[in-house]
């Protein structure tokens, strides 16, 4: 299976993609869509472009996306919210089901506490990824949501063997 993890964001939405094949964890691909200068509606074409083309080139069979969280700025979390929804629409417009989990939920599954800090999630994913460096932020977000959903999948066909 392969799992298309998602950092959303309206200036830099973060990708990752991993491959699994029962235990095995493998890295495929990780990255940043930058979008230009502008408005948000351009931004927001770009990001639902980028995730596209991500989808075509590297054929993902499902999508994780991280849930929005409002700390204090309620008009970066609507701003936020638009992008999830243009890469969870493109996503959808792919054929691909979309997975979402909480920012805690994420940290916890990788890190091992729900209140990691970036560095730390990002020392994890280069570690469960055997990566030579450790990839920038967004990306390693995205490739810990994705990592997430591989460890909630893992855990639920567990709980279904032992039933």
């Amino acid at each position: 299976m392969r799992i298309l993890g998602i950092d959303p964001g309206s200036r830099v939405t973060g990708f990752g993609i991993i491959e699994v094949q029962g235990q095995q964890v493998d890295y495929v691909a990780s990255g940043c869509i930058r979008t230009a200068k502008g408005g948000l509606p351009g931004r927001l074409c770009e990001i639902y472009s980028g995730i596209v083309e991500v989808v075509e080139s590297y054929r993902p069979d499902v999508m994780s996306i991280e849930n929005v969280f409002v700390h204090h700025n309620v008009v970066s979390a609507l701003k936020l919210g638009q992008a999830r929804g243009v890469a969870i629409c493109a996503a959808a417009m792919q054929g691909l089901g979309c997975h979402e989990y909480a920012p805690n939920e994420i940290k916890q599954a990788v890190v091992g506490r729900g209140h990691a800090d970036k560095m730390q999630v990002q020392h994890m994913v280069r570690a469960l990824l055997k990566l030579p460096a450790a990839p920038q932020a967004d990306a390693a977000d995205a490739l810990a949501c994705a990592i997430c959903h591989c460890h909630r999948k893992q855990s639920q066909q567990l709980q279904q063997a032992q039933a």
